[in-house]
Formats: structure tokens, C-alpha cells, sequence
């Protein structure tokens, strides 16, 4: 990678600051070469939004090592699949993480995300049971939401045929992930069904009122997600703006937090979707649940998919480190 002073330079400015926070010239570069092609959400596609993604997510890390299989797992009218990630060094019958991923309800599949899924499956040593839940808009809420309460539902059943330990099963994702993910934890306790171990939630957008500093002022362009492409994204997801109001949707507007798993939640400095984490991070330890919190103050949003970027492994590697703590 070139050094950093080449990379601002190559970004045409100065190093971007907000507060304390400095933005790593890397993710500059890569901000300022999305702004030049000046996408107007409005007149793109679903499809053609897909499509993008997903040749920026082509090239493979390796990682031969970790053995993947496909699991036809049902849900309501259709089956999804569960990509199972795991390795000769997994203990049988261990803990594991049920992984959703990101890309607003919209995009991303568990191919957009394999990458991050091989890396963590090596790196917390535990099986990766990622889910491709149907999208939106041919699919709008609660269908992906069902699709990922079900996906889990069926693991946690079948954990003996799946070889893992079913009251060591968390869940985790990015993004729209990290959302489906914490919702489906309020919702099993709602119906009082066993909950997950832990909650590994990385940028989780978690109050689709879109309401927040970070949201409408801060970050609300520039840095890749912007308050436009959100916006997007949940009038794509949902049918109706009191939706955004169902804790389904909306977690942080949830009622109790009290009995939730414990989380480890992760933000980006440069990201939309900052205060919300932190706001959802702050409500849960009033609620006592067992939070622990860290801002990556010099990342945009989607770093955790960004493994070719400088730095971001070691980022990683720490944030499996905390997870592993949290999950003893």
C-alpha cells in the first residue's frame, strides 16, 4: 500500500477531521473516488446496486483451510441457505456464531461476505453459520427479519446433527446485520425462547427514524454511506413509516433491554450510523446487560468487509479478541 501521504495527496486534500477524530487516509481516498462518480441513488436499481457490491467483494483471501458446506434451511413459503464455516481445529460440539450480513435489507448475500466470514471462523476458532436471508424490496419486512429468526431457530435445533453446543450459539453481523441480529435477541425474549449466548454487532443501524448528529449532520455524505443511500435503503426495506417505529425494525425503541444477551458493539467515526451504536450500547447497560463498547475513530462504514485495507486484519483480530472474552 502506497504511504499516507501519497494517499491524501491522490485524494486532493487536506487529511479530513471531525472533532478529535481523523479520517485514515486509505478510506479517504477510497471516499473521495466514490463522490467522483456522482451516484444519484434515486435513479439506481436494486439490481444493478446488487451488482456493484458484489464486484467489489470478488476477489477471495484464501483461507482454504476453512472448510465450508450448505445447509437448505426452511422459512416461510420458500428454503434459504446457511453457509456453515469451520475448520480441523474447531472442537466438536463448541460454541458458535449465526452471522448475518450487511448491505441494507437490499444487498450483500453470504458470497459478499465470505471473505469476513472465513476470516472470522479462523480467528475466534469457533463454526460461522451465515445466512442468506431473502432481501427487499421483493422481499420487504418482516420477511428478511423472519427469514434470520427462523435460520437461527432451526441451528439452535438442530445443533447436535450440527455439532455445536446449542446454549453456545451467539449471533453477529454488520450493518443491516448487526440490526437483524440485536432484533432477533428482543424478539426471542419477548416469546420467551432461549436466547444467544452473546451479540457481536458491528455498526448495527439500530433507529431507522434516521435521526441522529452522525446521521443528518456529521457524516450524513462523503464517507461512502451517506444519509441519502439510508434513506434508500429503508423505503426500500419497509412499507410504511410507522414501521420504523417496531422494535423489530428499530431496536434501540425497544421497551426493556434487561436479560439480553451481552453485546459487544463496534462503530466507525466516519460512519452515519455511529451515535446509533453508541445509543444502543448506553440504553442496554441501563438496562444492566453487559456491554462492551468501541469506536474505531479513523474507519468509515463497511470496514470490517475492507480486509485488502491497511490495518483493518489487526482491527479484526481485536475485535475477535474482545468477542472471545465475552463469550468465556
Amino acid at each position: 500500500m502506497l504511504p499516507n501521504f501519497i494517499l491524501l495527496w491522490l485524494s486532493g486534500k487536506k487529511q479530513i477531521t471531525l472533532g478529535e477524530r481523523k479520517l485514515l487516509p486509505a478510506f479517504q481516498l477510497i471516499c473521495e473516488q466514490n463522490e467522483k462518480l456522482g451516484i444519484q441513488y434515486k435513479d439506481i436499481s436494486p439490481a444493478d446496486l446488487r451488482a456493484n457490491y458484489i464486484s467489489q467483494n470478488i476477489a477471495k483471501i484464501g483461507l482454504e483451510e476453512i472448510i465450508t458446506s450448505s445447509h437448505k434451511v426452511p422459512v416461510d413459503g420458500d428454503t434459504i441457505e446457511v453457509r456453515e464455516y469451520s475448520s480441523g481445529k474447531i472442537n466438536k460440539s463448541g460454541s458458535s456464531l449465526v452471522y448475518f450480513h450487511g448491505g441494507g435489507w437490499v444487498i450483500g448475500d453470504t458470497d459478499t461476505h465470505d471473505n469476513v466470514c472465513r476470516y472470522i471462523c479462523k480467528k475466534l476458532n469457533i463454526k460461522i453459520f451465515s445466512v442468506n436471508y431473502r432481501l427487499s424490496p421483493e422481499y420487504k419486512f418482516p420477511i428478511p427479519f423472519n427469514d434470520c429468526f427462523d435460520a437461527y431457530e432451526w441451528i439452535s435445533n438442530h445443533a447436535e446433527l450440527l455439532e455445536v453446543d446449542p446454549e453456545m450459539i451467539s449471533v453477529g453481523g454488520d450493518s443491516a446485520g448487526g440490526n437483524l441480529a440485536t432484533s432477533i435477541c428482543i424478539e426471542r425474549k419477548k416469546k420467551e425462547k432461549p436466547l444467544p449466548n452473546a451479540q457481536l454487532l458491528i455498526y448495527p443501524a439500530t433507529d431507522l427514524r434516521l435521526v441522529t448528529n452522525s446521521m443528518i449532520k456529521d457524516c450524513n455524505e462523503g464517507y461512502v454511506l451517506t444519509e441519502e443511500l439510508m434513506k434508500w435503503f429503508v423505503d426500500h426495506y419497509l412499507d410504511s413509516d410507522e414501521l420504523k417505529n417496531d422494535p423489530r425494525v428499530s431496536p434501540l425503541l425497544a421497551e426493556k433491554f434487561d436479560g439480553l444477551p451481552p453485546a459487544l458493539i463496534i462503530t466507525a467515526g466516519f460512519d452515519p450510523l455511529r451515535d446509533e451504536g453508541l445509543q444502543y450500547s448506553e440504553k442496554m447497560k441501563q438496562d444492566s446487560v453487559t456491554v462492551v463498547y468501541k469506536e474505531y475513530s479513523a474507519y468509515i462504514h463497511g470496514f470490517f468487509n475492507m480486509l485488502q485495507v491497511p490495518g483493518i486484519k489487526k482491527s479484526i483480530d481485536e475485535i475477535c479478541e474482545e468477542f472471545k472474552e465475552l463469550t468465556k
